[in-house]
């Protein structure tokens, strides 16, 4: 585990590339979460 290898920071860095052990955007938004089912509205709306 070094400069040479692929999985680790140090061997992402070394190499100038990126994947998971050095991703882009951390602070990235998550996705939208499914909508709620419409059932659920229509009956707190009663």
């Amino acid at each position: 585990m070094g400069k040479g290898d692929r999985r680790t920071l140090r061997g992402k860095l070394f190499r100038g590339t990126y994947g998971r052990s050095r991703s882009h955007d951390t602070n990235r938004p998550q996705r939208n979460p499914a909508p709620k089912p419409a059932a659920e509205s229509a009956k707190a709306r009663s």
